[in-house]
């Protein structure tokens, strides 16, 4: 390892020099470290890479990734949980789960059931995450919230350099299922939205993947589909689930454009469960009409329009970057309005009312 370089939570950029074994191979390559799980590394450190994702030119996850420093091994963890996480692989890693006997959060976890109304957005996207926030603290600037992170996309929270940015205007992040590094760690969203309200005394849940997702092209084939379960499982812990849907105008994939098919397939196949549906009061015509023909796919839900005065403010105000396949706010605006839209009608009705 030749050079150090930014450092956010839990994780570490370095620079590294390969040993090439083809001609092709670079001379160097960014990579990237969990300190938690592989100690602290320095320069002239040995590193073991994996470098799957940057041979395939993965947009969010091009790193190389150290798997280990073979000379530097970091201390044997001691934690009092038992809930391994990103299980049966070479980085599996013991957490304490939120509700477990050791954790300080045992006894208010032990009993709940319900969420009491908590009002949960969904959403698709990780990058839907800021903007989301944005809208709710737009319409409620004292709120607590917390993020939710499902395991469609990166495993590790650390990953994230804009959670790391969001990190003072939320309660708290939950990490569930295969995800680990949040401020609390859970078994799955169930349990996940229980901390989040119970645990965290969060007035709002934002639940997505975390950076990165799956897709294939097809009907079936993306990750999102747990934008779904997500509602379901709001709807039986007694929470509103809030849609924030991905809609956009400036995707070159007819799939995606005007609500995308991840939405159409997720809102209108997978959750069982009725959600609020949030669209901004005024779309560009052409986004607006085909909005328009795609709604009745998405009949089981309540569709609610949501005044955008202000909110394009609040987007510029956050204090991480807006970007979404590559497009920022002014690329995409109707995709980040849209989300900040959900944001704002959740402190709505976390406040006593419903924005609009």
């Amino acid at each position: 390892m030749t050079a150090l370089g930014r450092a956010w939570n839990g994780a570490r950029e370095l620079t590294v020099e390969l040993h090439r074994r083809t001609p092709d191979d670079p001379e160097t390559v960014r990579a990237l470290a969990y300190t938690e799980l592989i100690g602290t590394p320095a320069v002239g450190d040995r590193v073991l890479l994996n470098t799957n994702a940057l041979k395939a030119g993965l947009g969010t996850g091009g790193y190389a990734h150290v798997i280990a420093l073979p000379d530097a091994l970091p201390e044997d963890r001691t934690t009092p949980g038992h809930v391994v996480k990103a299980r049966y692989t070479p980085m599996q890693t013991m957490v304490l789960a939120a509700d477990e006997e050791a954790s300080p959060h045992r006894d208010a976890l032990a009993t709940a059931d319900d969420i009491g109304g908590m009002p949960v957005v969904t959403a698709d996207l990780h990058s839907a995450l800021p903007a989301i926030l944005a809208g709710v603290h737009a319409g409620g600037p004292n709120l607590r919230v917390a993020y939710v992170m499902t395991d469609g996309g990166a495993l590790p929270a650390w990953f994230s350099r804009t959670l790391d940015g969001l990190a003072p205007l939320l309660a708290g992040t939950v990490t569930t299922g295969q995800t680990f590094g949040g401020d609390l760690e859970a078994t799955n969203v169930h349990t996940g939205l229980l901390a989040a309200r119970h645990a965290l005394r969060a007035d709002v849940a934002i639940v997505t993947q975390g950076p990165g997702n799956l897709g294939t092209g097809t009907t079936w084939g993306f990750s999102g589909t747990s934008t779904g379960e997500a509602v379901n499982a709001t709807a039986a812990l007694g929470g509103r689930p809030v849609g924030a849907l991905r809609l956009s105008d400036a995707d070159a994939r007819d799939r995606h454009l005007g609500i995308s098919h991840h939405s159409l397939t997720a809102y209108g196949r997978v959750a069982l469960a009725p959600a609020d549906l949030v669209l901004p009061g005024e779309l560009p015509k052409d986004l607006e009409d085909r909005v328009r023909e795609q709604l009745p796919a998405l009949g089981r839900h309540r569709v609610v329009r949501v005044a955008s005065e202000g909110l394009d403010a609040a987007l510029r105000a956050l204090p991480v970057g807006l970007s979404t396949m590559g497009r920022g706010l002014d690329a995409d605006h109707a995709y980040f309005l849209t989300s900040a839209a959900a944001g704002r009608y959740a402190a709505g009705l976390a406040t006593g009312g419903e924005a609009r």
